[in-house]
């Protein structure tokens, strides 16, 4: 089970990360705007999960889109590769010799480069499509990133919603809105840790730009919340 998740945890890590982020904040957008508009429990988690729900499931389906946008492009930009070695096969030629050229390759070593590699078409392509275009093939699923993409947002985005529906069944005599900060304080620390690995920048950087993030968008959710209170109400 362990390894499991692990390997769901490294191969979807992005989509966990940004369906995440994207969830935490614009959830505790909506907490944040009700909490300054002076709204009851019910109305909160009545807002918080309708926004979860259809902003999930949006975000999920641009994912499922994008993912497939790119995969159409691959396919078209391969198909294009094959055509033109069919139909231009000495500047095709030429461009491998200068791709392995500017990579260091010389003389007889470079020329015996270029020959291997257009001695067989497949390979040939795999070339151009990595070292001339920079087009990598998705190995995973559009489903599959759009579904994980969904499940994170859902998951995170749940949690400044916690407290509300602890409340809603036990009545609880605190104040909703700072544990709910707290957790979804925490929530950020935990996506802004792992943003670290899928944007390659530092721990602390990931932390303090996701934290940051979350408390723009909370306070600027907040002042509207509590000014169209005032004006409405």
């Amino acid at each position: 089970m362990a390894d499991r998740l692990k390997k769901w945890l490294h191969e979807y890590l992005g989509e966990v990360v940004y369906g995440g982020i994207d969830g935490c904040v614009t959830t505790f957008a909506v907490v944040a705007g009700s909490e300054g508009a002076g709204l009851g429990t019910e109305v909160v988690i009545i807002l918080g999960c309708a926004n979860l729900i259809a902003d999930g499931f949006s975000m999920s389906v641009g994912a499922y889109l994008s993912s497939k946008s790119e995969k159409a492009r691959y396919s078209k930009e391969r198909q294009n590769e094959y055509w033109e070695i069919e139909n231009k096969r000495e500047s095709e030629v030429d461009e491998v010799r200068e791709i392995f050229s500017e990579l260091g390759f010389e003389g007889n070593l470079l020329e015996n480069v270029v020959d291997k590699i257009t001695e067989n078409e497949d390979r040939w392509v795999d070339v151009m499509m990595k070292h001339e275009l920079e087009l990598v093939r998705e190995k995973k699923t559009s489903f599959a990133i759009g579904l994980n993409t969904f499940i994170s947002f859902c998951f995170f985005g749940l949690i400044p919603l916690t407290i509300y529906l602890f409340d809603l069944f036990q009545n609880l005599d605190v104040e909703l809105f700072p544990i709910s900060a707290g957790m979804t304080a925490a929530a950020f620390l935990v996506i802004g840790w792992s943003k670290s690995y899928v944007t390659h920048t530092s721990k602390l950087r990931g932390i303090v730009e996701t934290i940051l993030l979350g408390t723009a968008a909370a306070l600027l959710a907040y002042g509207a919340g509590d000014a169209l209170e005032q004006w409405l109400l």
